[in-house]
Formats: structure tokens, sequence, C-alpha cells
């Protein structure tokens, strides 16, 4: 993806997103210093040029029964084009898989899984992650506490 020209009133408008996405336009306009029109247009602007990829409410996972995090290392047999297809293809259909990165290093994809609890985490890993073709090694972490979440972006320049 390019990288977007950002000026410091969208850095302000991406702030103040980032921050709350339900903001009136009106009040997103007042704490950046602009009128209600040019505004909105910039915020368009910047949801057409893919900087703003969609607007969500983040939920507690305790809360709806997802209270377990796992961080999970998966070693492929091998690292050609169609296995990487393959894995990804099938962890992207998995609605407990929140994140899944290629990497480098010792394992070839680092995902973040959440689960209701030890026996659900079990039940994917038998029932889905072991079975996806290509798979050598999985390496689960039990994540204890969380000690920090963000989503927002740091656009202090």
């Amino acid at each position: 993806m390019r990288t977007v020209p950002l000026d410091a009133i969208d850095r302000r408008i991406l702030a103040a997103l980032q921050e709350n996405a339900r903001i009136s336009n009106a009040d997103l306009a007042r704490a950046v210093g602009l009128s209600a029109s040019p505004c909105l247009r910039r915020v368009r602007e910047l949801e057409e040029a893919g900087v703003i990829r969609g607007h969500v409410a983040l939920l507690e996972p305790a809360a709806v029964g997802l209270p377990i995090s796992v961080f999970v290392q998966v070693t492929l047999e091998r690292q050609i084009e169609s296995a990487l297809d393959v894995f990804e293809s099938t962890i992207a259909a998995r609605p407990e898989v929140m994140e899944c990165y290629l990497m480098t290093g010792d394992a070839d994809y680092l995902l973040r899984v959440v689960v209701a609890d030890v026996a659900a985490y079990e039940r994917f890993l038998k029932d889905h992650l072991t079975r996806v073709p290509g798979v050598a090694s999985i390496k689960s972490s039990f994540a204890l506490n969380q000690v920090k979440y963000r989503t927002a972006l740091p656009l202090d320049g």
C-alpha cells in the first residue's frame, strides 16, 4: 500500500477518530479547527485513500466469553508460495484467529487466538490448526495478563 501524505489537520482528525469513532462530524470539526463541510470532505478522502479502513466497536473479550489469548508460532514444512497460500487462506477463515503475521526468525507465522477456555483452544488446535496441510510444528503460549493493548497508532510525527 502506498503512503498517503498527511498534514497536521489530517493527523488531528485521525487521532480524534482513533479515540472516538462515533464522534459527530460537528464535534470532530470543532476539535480539529475546521468547519463541518471541509472536515467531512477530509474524512471521506481519508476513507477513499484507504487511510481509514473502517469504524469498529472494541469489545472486552472477557465480557463476551473469550478471556483466553493464545500466541501461536507455526512453522511450515516448506516455505513455498503454494504452502503459504493454503495456510493463509485456511487461517483467514477461522474466527478465533484475531491476528496472523508472516514472520522472520524461528517460526513462519505468529497468530493471536482468542478462546473461551483451554478446552476450546484444544479443539481449535486438533480440529483445525493441525489439519492444515504443510504444518510442521506448533508452539503455543498462553497470555497470563495483558499489560498493554492499543488500537490507536502513534501519529505524532
